[in-house]
């Protein structure tokens, strides 16, 4: 077990993750284990970290997804100092799509 903040987590989470074998399957498995609104949190997030990735400024980045400036600079600071997790699939996204 690893730790995230003060608690320690449980693996069993991300190795079912692991074990999804395509977008539906995964989709599905989401659709389930999160809220509407939990969904929608992570994927703007996603979106937003996708655009800082491409250079957009944080007003048009506003603009487009609605996201507040306090989650735009979260999402900021995990692209800047976090565990580089976002860098890795950004290029393995750039990469696929050769």
């Amino acid at each position: 077990m690893v730790k995230i903040g003060k608690k320690e987590k449980s693996d069993e989470l991300y190795k079912a993750i692991l074990r999804l074998k395509d977008e539906e399957e995964c989709y599905a498995f989401f659709q389930d284990l999160c809220t509407v609104s939990e969904l929608r949190a992570m994927e703007q997030r996603f979106e937003v970290a996708s655009l800082l990735n491409d250079g957009m400024i944080y007003n048009d980045i506003l603009e487009r997804t609605g996201a507040s400036s306090a989650t735009i600079s979260r999402v900021n600071r995990s692209l800047s100092y976090g565990t580089g997790a976002y860098a890795k699939i950004f290029a393995r996204m750039k990469e696929e799509t050769k």
